[in-house]
């Protein structure tokens, strides 16, 4: 379901709607008892007062120490809120190759009516200037900055992970090799150079499960899948003269 929001851009406010770009494509499976088939449920219990417990019941609690809690309810959570939160508050234009990829989140695509003027000027203005805008803004509960990109017929936002997020070696190793087998290396990867093609990427194991699901409605075995034999090469040398052959 579409979000409301708005970009502010200056003085400017161009309401859109946010509209999540990725769906999950996983088979969804239900866990059943396996005496009766029948489905589980899952009870939320308090062993302290020894009772089911329902939603309406429960709050967030953080612990600070061993078994101390604050507590926090909705009404806490509202409070911390400002309430231009979430609009897309666009905070500046950078490069995009200067942001590393591994910051990119989730996307989103941002349109709105076909008569507005604004949108229409923001997404031709980030297409003519080249650059994307960094912004900040609340999806859910959860404070974000998001990339804004031109996408041909509306903008894509994408949310960033927070520089804390991220988890990096940062241990340099130096490791020796020689102008041949960087030779080699360069000629493989000249060998298997191809073009960006999304729609030849096919979720192989979704497949089969959707295969082995008719199979069973159909009251028939599933068979092991084959493996691939793997060659196993220990001389760099040899691994890239091999791979170079069979590219």
């Amino acid at each position: 379901m579409a979000l409301k929001t708005a970009i502010t851009f200056g003085l400017v406010n161009i309401p859109v709607r946010l509209n999540p770009v990725i769906k999950n494509n996983d088979t969804n499976f239900n866990y059943l008892h396996k005496k009766c088939l029948n489905r589980v449920s899952y009870i939320k219990y308090c062993p302290t007062c020894k009772k089911d417990v329902t939603t309406k019941d429960l709050i967030k609690g953080y612990e600070y120490t061993d078994d101390k809690y604050v507590t926090f309810d909705e009404s806490d959570f509202d409070k911390l809120k400002t309430t231009d939160d979430k609009n897309i508050e666009i905070i500046s234009f950078v490069n995009e190759d200067e942001i590393d990829p591994i910051y990119y989140e989730k996307s989103y695509y941002l349109n709105t009516d076909k008569k507005s003027k604004a949108f229409s000027l923001f997404k031709t203005a980030l297409k003519k200037c080249g650059k994307v805008a960094v912004a900040k803004t609340v999806i859910g509960s959860k404070s974000y900055y998001a990339v804004l990109r031109f996408g041909e017929n509306n903008i894509i936002m994408t949310t960033l992970y927070y520089e804390e997020e991220i988890v990096l070696d940062d241990v340099k190793v130096e490791e020796k090799y020689t102008e041949k087998e960087m030779d080699l290396a360069l000629k493989l990867i000249e060998s298997m150079e191809g073009e960006f093609t999304p729609e030849d990427y096919i979720d192989e194991y979704q497949d089969k499960v959707k295969n082995a699901i008719e199979k069973k409605i159909d009251g028939k075995e599933i068979k092991q899948a084959k493996s691939k034999k793997k060659v196993t090469v220990t001389n760099l040398m040899d691994a890239l003269e091999k791979s170079l052959k069979r590219a």
